[in-house]
């Protein structure tokens, strides 16, 4: 999972917090008059932005943009409406743009705004998750405080100055959950409520423990967080009660969207405009080729056993739940290396990032994620690869299934999806992409689909020396992709339940029971999440068709695909191939 914020999407699951007091409705940036100069492209899209950080502030803190560290959100339903009063403003001030004024590249440009505004507004306005999932305010919290935390982008006084005013917007957040929550899916009521339990202990530990340390010996400092985040200790608390008490009980709401809307929001955030019909056939046909070829390559492996007791088998040899972190530590040079040696792309930087739990507010059924600098940081250049640990609270065959997951082979396939040559590598570039617009866009098909297309190529290249249970792990982690794609469009189009969904991961993808449900549980409430293997369908395809046109090598196609951003891959194809 790629957790860098797409800037413009309002209502992503984990974004940051409410305003500690709700601003009122904003005021459109302010236009030229009849008698004054046209609003140039440029100045468009900074108010685009300008707009967008003032309704999400912690994504200004996410993307560099520190102006923004002591704002939080306002989710309140009065600003969400005016939210959508001024997209639809600025969509009719960028459709007043003429295009034939603008360069190639602006007009491209152009096109991505429009789709992601669409996109958000569609999101706030017909699919409404912040009426429906009370994960959104259970991740938020956490979310906007550890942004500050973790990145060292000021001295840590100014920024604990920042956490405080951050904390005491803490109450707002889940005063707006609960004005604003109806009756949601039982699936992510219980995700939130897991949400929230790890929240109290990220705050009464890793908060404050930083903060001790940040305060330095300024009592008066330390004594104003203290009170804020017992607070907001307080208020978390207080949420998870409600949740359990009065939302779990009236948790009744479907999580499908019907085909329509699936189709529409996969049209506006993602550029993917195909009929239900042929979309499922892609993913269909993909599985079955990717099933066959997992079935072929666990007979080299040992062809007296089942696909899955080879599967099985490999899963055999796993790191302890202590000792979880270091192993993933000690195993992700060794893929630099062999991308360095064989000389498929330009490595930018040689900055690593840091391996560490997944924050305990953002456990919601992934297994690794990466989060990077923004495109606008220039001080901070921490980036951190996480991985999601076993719970306590989990019984000893949960854990077991959990860690036999991170086998040696996967967690070599991974380290390619998630650092080398995949997220890290992609979001390297993120400084030197050559527009405000491609800094700031980013899209699932075109940031997981290149991560997951990497995990191929790899090994086509050569890394493993052939390793039967290296392909076999990769093609588990294409299955399991695959089977995301099936089951996004069965759970939201075909009427499909979760325990359906978990089945087909469980039989077609070789997935450990537990692990098939937490997959299946997050098709619920991230519906598009073909994305990885449509994305990766298409970088390979753009990779042929580049390379052939302009006569050019692999690596010089991985430079070029990843210095364009992560826009959607219609418009990258029209960038490569101008």
């Amino acid at each position: 999972m790629n957790t860098r914020a797409v800037v413009l999407s309002a209502c992503c699951l984990f974004g940051a917090c409410a305003k500690q007091v709700p601003s009122p409705a904003p005021v459109e940036p302010p236009r030229a008059s009849s008698s004054q100069r046209s609003e140039t492209f440029p100045e468009l899209v900074d108010a685009i932005f300008a707009a967008s950080f003032d309704f999400a502030p912690s994504n200004g803190t996410a993307v560099g943009r520190h102006a923004y560290d002591a704002r939080l959100e306002d989710w309140s339903r009065p600003r969400i409406e005016a939210r959508l009063r001024e997209l639809e403003a600025l969509l009719g001030r960028l459709r007043a743009v003429d295009s034939e004024q603008l360069s190639f590249d602006e007009r491209v440009d152009a096109r991505a705004l429009e789709s992601q505004l669409l996109a958000e507004q569609y999101e706030l306005g017909v699919v409404r998750g912040w009426e429906t999932n009370p994960m959104m305010y259970a991740g938020l919290p956490g979310g906007a405080i550890d942004g500050l935390m973790k990145r060292d982008f000021a001295p840590k006084a100014e920024r604990l100055r920042s956490v405080i005013a951050r904390l005491k917007a803490v109450p707002a957040v889940f005063a707006a959950g609960k004005a604003n929550l109806g009756t949601p899916p039982k699936e992510f009521t219980d995700l939130a409520l897991r949400m929230t339990k790890g929240s109290v202990g990220f705050f009464e530990g890793s908060v404050a423990t930083w903060a001790r340390d940040a305060a330095g010996g300024d009592a008066a400092l330390l004594a104003e967080f203290t009170a804020a985040n017992a607070a907001a200790i307080s208020a978390v608390q207080d949420y998870s009660r409600w949740l359990r008490d009065e939302l779990l009980p009236r948790s009744t709401g479907r999580y499908a969207l019907g085909e329509e809307r699936f189709l529409t929001k996969l049209r506006y955030e993602e550029m993917i405009d195909l009929p239900l019909s042929e979309l499922l056939a892609r993913g269909e046909a993909n599985l079955e080729k990717d099933y066959r070829d997992f079935v072929a390559t666990a007979k080299r492996i040992d062809p007296r056993k089942t696909p899955a007791q080879v599967m099985h088998s490999l899963e055999d040899d796993h790191p302890t739940a202590k000792d979880l972190i270091p192993t993933v530590r000690r195993s992700v040079e060794g893929v630099r290396e062999f991308l360095v040696a064989k000389d498929l792309v330009t490595i930018p930087s040689e900055v690593r990032p840091h391996v560490e739990e997944t924050p305990p507010y953002a456990r919601s059924g992934s297994f690794a994620s990466m989060d990077t600098p923004g495109a606008y940081e220039t001080k901070a250049t921490e980036a951190f690869y996480y991985i999601t640990p076993v719970e306590s609270d989990w019984d000893a065959k949960h854990q077991e299934e959990h860690l036999r997951l991170y086998n040696a082979p996967v967690v070599s396939i991974i380290n390619i999806h998630e650092v080398w040559p995949g997220h890290y590598l992609q979001f390297l570039y993120a400084p030197r992409f050559p527009t405000k617009v491609r800094k700031l866009v980013s899209v699932g098909s075109n940031a997981e689909g290149w991560a997951h297309y990497a995990e191929q190529m790899m090994l086509d290249q050569g890394y493993g020396d052939g390793d039967p249970k290296l392909r076999l792990a990769q093609l588990s982690e294409a299955l399991l992709r695959d089977c995301r794609y099936v089951a996004g469009i069965k759970l939201h189009t075909a009427g499909w339940t979760v325990e359906q969904a978990a089945n087909l991961f469980h039989e077609k993808c070789f997935q450990q029971p537990a692990n098939a449900y937490e997959e299946a549980r997050r098709g619920a409430y991230n519906p598009t999440y073909l994305y990885y293997t449509f994305g990766k369908l298409e970088v390979q395809r753009l990779a042929r068709d580049y390379m052939s046109a302009k006569g050019t090598s692999l690596k010089q196609f991985h430079d070029a695909f990843v210095s364009q951003g992560s826009l959607p891959l219609p418009l990258v194809r029209e960038l490569l191939l101008r």
